[in-house]
């Protein structure tokens, strides 16, 4: 009896360690989709409209009040965000960088733009946040190697 316990425990410690790794393998694939589809728009909605002058991000950067410098810095963010979340190895940092921006962003539409807004920025960062969480482990990769 002992030795059928002893033999059933590792059966289902691998059935165990299959459903997580299937349940992961299908997180993985779900973020994979939502950091492709924050990637273009980040690309084209956002940081190619600031970098380029479009109209209404002038004006935004001239209500924010701080210059049409930083219109240029968020843009280029932006654009650096959105090319490292396509790149697995970069996509967790570049998913923490942009949970910093999105907190600066719910914070301008707060207190100087559009409170209602805010909840735009907001979800992004929730999901910025399980990008970086699911790709812990290649940021670690990539810190540990900048320290060599």
């Amino acid at each position: 009896m002992t030795v059928q316990t002893a033999h059933t425990a590792p059966a289902t410690t691998a059935s165990t360690t299959a459903t997580d790794n299937a349940g992961h393998g299908t997180r993985r694939k779900v973020l994979w989709g939502a950091q492709i589809l924050l990637a273009a728009f980040l690309l084209i909605g956002s940081g190619l409209p600031k970098l380029v002058g479009q109209a209404d991000a002038v004006e935004t950067f001239e209500l924010i009040g701080w210059g049409q410098w930083f219109r240029y810095v968020t843009g280029v963010i932006e654009v650096a965000g959105a090319v490292g979340l396509v790149i697995p190895r970069l996509a967790g940092l570049a998913a923490t960088a942009l949970i910093g921006l999105m907190a600066g962003a719910v914070l301008t539409q707060i207190l100087v733009i559009e409170p209602a807004w805010s909840i735009l920025p907001a979800a992004f960062a929730v999901v910025f946040a399980a990008i970086a969480h699911d790709r812990r482990a290649e940021t670690r990769q990539v810190l540990r190697s900048l320290k060599r």
